[in-house]
């Protein structure tokens, strides 16, 4: 694993303590910062922090608190509370 890697993971972290402790301003900072150390060093995302963050307002999502959460026909569909929906497929098997 690389610095640039264990760094956005720490990151990753701190955007979920700081979601849970009420802080949007900071969550959104740790978020554009981990982006932004993955554009630089042309790395992926982790799946994980790539389906709970907002791509359009850069929010960590909760889901319940500032996200809902639905299951339509094959899909996951995450709604943030900025209007913007995401979807993942799963297999209902």
């Amino acid at each position: 694993m690389t610095v640039a890697e264990e760094r956005i993971e720490r990151l990753h972290e701190l955007a979920r303590e700081a979601t849970i402790a009420g802080h949007e301003e900071r969550t959104r900072e740790y978020v554009r910062r981990a982006r932004r150390l993955a554009e630089r060093n042309r790395i992926r995302l982790p799946r994980e922090f790539t389906r709970f963050t907002c791509d359009s307002c850069d929010t960590y999502l909760r889901p319940g608190k500032n996200a809902r959460v639905r299951l339509q026909s094959g899909h996951v569909v995450v709604t943030c509370d900025c209007g913007h929906q995401t979807r993942h497929p799963y297999d209902d098997s």
